[in-house]
């Protein structure tokens, strides 16, 4: 069976994943509360010590999830966040990717999919793909990898949170 996916869904899609975020880490935020742990602490929170630490994961779905689709439209990346944010901050970033998202229409996708792009990924690789290609598969195994270090850092560090967080931005 042939099952059609427009570019364009994968802003709905990206939109509950920073809700999904956001839930993530008001569980966090309240559990850190609880147990005296200041919000800087917890964006310290590690899964194990050479990774990188949850404030980096918050980074990370944040910024692909608007630079992505900025790239595969042709249209200017905005600006990133850092991962040095406080956690006030990092909401404010996580609204403004969700504004971003929402201001994308259907229109704005028609005929990206095979629409050839190269990114710098590192020094000597280039990769040129399809525009449909970076979006589908590296973006959103990066996003979906990188919220679910999130989930998994605060699982760790005893967050009450389970798989149905992850779909706090809905089915």
């Amino acid at each position: 069976m042939d099952l059609p996916v427009s570019l364009f869904t994968y802003t709905d899609l990206y939109s509950r994943i920073l809700t999904s975020l956001s839930h993530l880490l008001d569980k966090g935020e309240d559990h850190a509360k609880a147990n005296g742990i200041s919000a800087d602490e917890m964006l310290d929170w590690r899964l194990v010590e050479d990774m990188h630490p949850l404030r980096f994961q918050i980074m990370v779905v944040v910024n692909f999830t608007r630079s992505w689709p900025a790239r595969v439209l042709g249209r200017p990346v905005p600006d990133p966040v850092a991962d040095t944010l406080d956690l006030g901050s990092f909401r404010t970033a996580i609204g403004q990717s969700r504004a971003y998202l929402a201001e994308l229409t259907a229109a704005d996708f028609a005929g990206r999919d095979d629409v050839p792009l190269t990114v710098p990924l590192m020094e000597g690789m280039e990769p040129t793909l399809p525009s449909g290609q970076w979006l589908t598969v590296f973006a959103s195994t990066n996003v979906y990898f990188h919220l679910s270090m999130a989930y998994a850092i605060l699982r760790l560090h005893g967050v009450p949170i389970g798989k149905s967080d992850l779909f706090a931005g809905q089915l």
